[in-house]
């Protein structure tokens, strides 16, 4: 079986861009919840939810950061990066049923610390910014 690997620093190039795109299901929020523990009532009782700023439910914002990881993980720089840093700005609610796509864009490479400094951002089906942030991953070997 031949071994899956994702890219080294030496394959990665500034402006490199890939996407993963899923639409946020009710089903996804309440698992999201088991696995976290996470059952503030703003994701999980719409009564609750309907005397917020958002007059609704909304998906927990570390779901859909969960998106960026699934790029980190599988795409860019794919399998064996170890993430190490990450900031993130929750500009926008996300709501049950917004398809939200997650983009890494490679910024800057420290070839000599193995170090890959990436843009992460979480738009909606509109084209919304709802997550933005940066990460630090050491690439695969």
């Amino acid at each position: 079986m031949e071994e899956i690997k994702g890219l080294t620093i030496d394959q990665l190039e500034v402006g490199q861009k890939v996407s993963f795109t899923k639409t946020v299901t009710e089903a996804d929020v309440y698992n999201y919840a088991g696995v976290s523990g996470d059952f503030n009532p703003a994701h999980m009782n719409e009564e609750y939810a309907k005397n917020t700023a958002f007059k609704t439910r909304i998906a927990h914002g570390m779901l859909s950061a969960g998106f960026i990881s699934a790029v980190l993980g599988t795409k860019l720089p794919g399998p064996g990066t170890i993430y190490l840093n990450q900031d993130l700005r929750f500009t926008k609610p996300v709501h049950f049923g917004d398809t939200i796509t997650a983009t890494i864009t490679v910024e800057e490479l420290i070839k000599e610390k193995n170090r890959a400094i990436l843009k992460t951002v979480c738009t909606n089906q509109d084209g919304d910014v709802v997550v933005e942030g940066t990460a630090k991953v050491m690439s695969p070997k």
